[in-house]
Order: C-alpha cells, then sequence, then structure tokens
C-alpha cells in the first residue's frame, strides 16, 4: 500500500527528453517500466526537451532558437510542480532541467515528495559540449551534489558515480545501465567476408571513435573490414570502406546485430569514468565480441580474454582487433560469454527489481542502504 492507501504507486518521472529519444531514459528507467508496472508502480513522464529542442539541441549553431526553446521547457517544468501533490513519489533522471542551478528540485523537496535521483553519467564534472559551448556553462554540473542531499534515495549507475553521491547521502544503490535481452537477442552466427567492426554513438562521442584513427589505418594495411558507424554521419576514414548509418530506434538491433567485433574506445578522463558502458552491453548481449577501453566501469564490465577484450594504446587495439578478425572460435567464445554476463548482471529483468524495491523502500519512508564497507562497495539491507 501507498500513503495514499492505493495499491498503486505513482511516480512521476521528470526526464530530459521525449519517450524512447534518449539513451539514459531508454535503458534505464524506460525499460524498466514494464516489470515495475507488474508490480502497481505508474509512471507518468514530463520530458524536459520537447520534440523540437530534442532535435536541435546537441546539433552546432542556431543558440536563440535553442534558448526560446530552453525558456519554454523551464516553464513546462514550473508547470509539472503545479502536479507533484498527485503522486507517491518524483523520480528525477541526471536533472530536472538541462540549465540552471536545482530551483526545481528544492522546490519539490519544500512539498515533502519523497525524490529518487538517478544519475548515470559523472554530470558532476565540468563539461563543455562540442556543440553547445556556450550553454554548457549555464548547466551548473555543482548542483549534483545538491541534489543528491535533497533526495530520499540515489541511484548511481557504476561504483564511480556512487562515491560521488556517497559524499553527502548513505541513501545510495549502485544500478547499472540495463539491456533488454528479450529485445536484444544474438543472430545465427554467419561468416562474414570482409568481417564489420561496429561502433555506435552520437555528434559528442564521436571524439572517441576518432581516437581509433591511427589504429583502424593501421589495421587496414593488414585485413579487410567494413566500418560501421551508427549515429554519427559525417565520420570518413581515407582508405576505409565506412558504412554509416543513422542511429533510429526501429533499425537499432538490427543494425548491430550486422556487426561482427564491436569497439568502444573511450579516453581516461573524469568525465568518461562515469559512464557506465552502455556501447559494450549492447555488443555483449548480442554475442558480438567487444574490444573496449578499459576506463571506469568497463574494466568491470570486461573480464579480459574471458568476456571481451581490453585495450590501452594504439598497438593493443590493433592487434586485438587483428585476433579477433582472424579468428572464428575467439570471437564466438567471447560472444557467448559476454551475453551470459548480460544476462546475469545487466539485464533490466535482474535490475527492475531493485529497482522496485527502492521505490517502495521510499515511499513507505524506510532505508534499504546504510552504510559503505571499507572496499568501498555498498552493503544492502533487507530491503535490497
Amino acid at each position: 500500500m501507498t500513503r495514499n492507501g492505493s495499491s498503486t504507486m505513482r511516480v512521476l518521472a521528470l526526464v530530459p527528453g521525449p519517450y524512447d529519444a534518449i539513451p539514459s531514459q531508454r535503458f534505464r528507467i524506460e525499460q524498466w517500466e514494464p516489470f515495475l508496472r507488474q508490480r502497481g508502480v505508474e509512471i507518468a513522464y514530463e520530458p524536459f526537451e520537447c520534440d523540437e529542442l530534442h532535435e536541435l539541441v546537441y546539433k552546432p549553431g542556431r543558440m536563440l532558437t535553442k534558448a526560446k526553446l530552453i525558456f519554454a521547457a523551464c516553464a513546462r517544468r514550473l508547470s509539472a510542480l503545479s502536479r507533484v501533490h498527485d503522486f507517491d513519489a518524483v523520480y528525477i533522471l541526471r536533472e530536472a532541467a538541462l540549465l540552471g542551478p536545482p530551483l526545481i528540485e528544492r522546490m519539490i523537496a519544500r512539498s515533502k515528495k519523497p525524490i529518487i535521483f538517478d544519475f548515470d553519467d559523472a554530470v558532476f564534472v565540468p563539461y563543455v559540449s562540442p556543440s553547445n559551448g556556450y550553454l554548457s556553462r549555464l548547466k551548473f554540473p555543482s548542483k549534483t551534489r545538491t541534489i543528491c542531499k535533497l533526495a530520499s534515495h540515489v541511484m548511481a549507475g557504476n561504483q564511480f558515480l556512487a562515491d560521488y553521491a556517497l559524499e553527502v547521502t548513505d541513501k545510495v544503490t549502485i544500478i547499472p545501465t540495463t539491456i533488454d535481452t528479450a529485445r536484444f537477442t544474438p543472430s545465427k552466427a554467419v561468416e562474414q567476408k570482409p568481417i564489420v567492426i561496429g561502433w555506435t554513438g552520437s555528434h559528442s562521442t564521436v571524439q572517441h571513435l576518432d581516437t581509433l584513427r591511427g589504429a583502424l589505418i593501421r589495421l587496414a594495411k593488414q585485413e579487410r573490414f567494413t566500418l560501421r558507424v551508427i549515429g554519427a554521419p559525417q565520420f570518413r576514414i581515407d582508405g576505409i570502406d565506412v558504412d554509416l548509418r543513422p542511429w533510429r530506434a526501429q533499425t537499432e538491433v538490427e543494425d548491430l546485430r550486422g556487426i561482427g567485433i564491436g569497439v568502444m574506445p573511450v579516453p581516461d578522463e573524469r568525465w568518461n569514468r562515469g559512464k557506465c558502458g552502455l556501447k559494450a552491453l549492447q555488443y555483449m548481449s548480442l554475442g558480438v565480441p567487444a574490444v573496449c577501453s578499459p576506463t571506469g566501469v568497463n574494466s568491470q564490465i570486461i573480464r579480459d580474454r574471458e568476456n571481451g577484450l581490453l585495450a590501452s594504446t594504439e598497438d593493443e587495439w590493433v592487434s586485438r582487433l587483428v585476433e579477433l578478425i582472424r579468428s572464428r572460435d575467439l570471437r564466438q567464445r567471447l560472444g557467448s560469454a559476454g551475453r551470459l554476463t548480460v544476462e546475469q548482471s545487466y539485464s533490466a529483468a535482474s535490475q527492475a527489481p531493485r529497482v522496485f524495491r527502492i521505490l517502495e523502500s521510499v515511499v513507505q519512508g524506510r532505508a534499504c542502504v546504510t552504510r559503505t564497507v571499507p572496499s568501498g562497495m555498498l552493503h544492502y539491507t533487507e530491503g535490497d
């Protein structure tokens, strides 16, 4: 039973953008929703970005239009506050508003409605977007600390993010980014000639793929391959066959199933240590062997040579890719082990029940995480 006496738990979700459009939403709250609904949780989404703003915000230019749309989005957020009393709790993903200090979060806290704060990126680290340099300076990354303090419970995507939240609250649970393993399923293995090396991302992360440019040029002198790039339509490398594909929710799984090796280069920077390994998890869920930089959570997801490969230097990237291209058995072994890893630890089915227990504990006013232990991992009480 919830506080209002109903068997349904009503949650207002303040999310960044439209449904099925933002990776954080799609692989967190939206993916958990079917499992939560079965347990009586009703979620009402309130996106910050409208469709037009979502289409523009990560593209360069048109700053005046972006500013007008952001102002309108802030007005909608303020209007949504009038509905807070209709819900048992408020779920906030990353932040209530794209820009500015935590005014909305403070207003919700004053209403006495419990807040569940969820973040899967190092949003507390100052970061200047390559598309929106001026707007990035209005992000107020320090507000993340305040939101953690205001929250009844914090869900962090990995240990690095959890450690940050634990500086101000002990009500923290690590909930990794998850995969819908009923949708992301391996296809029947087909011998590829030439093999397809794949990467998926966006305008903001294609700079990471660019760090592989030298390794891929060297690789092309030894092996034949096609590079499939999903979500970054301007990417090119002279002398390499690049298969460019726009990201579409409807074709996402099939586009990824068409690759034989997945890559996730991530420079070892503080912002990147907060990332939750989504690309690697997508590849692994499809039985595709992943080669990743050992940055942040990647080194926890990937056990080198057991369920994937790790590479730091250009030489390592070249040698790991050559090894996979030349060995179908290695690709199949690592792909199968990667799929099992996702099923056991990173599937929506395995994590959504933990999310439900957090929501339930917050609405009922009881704690489910009490303290840290010396290893830095979190200690879960009965509620977890």
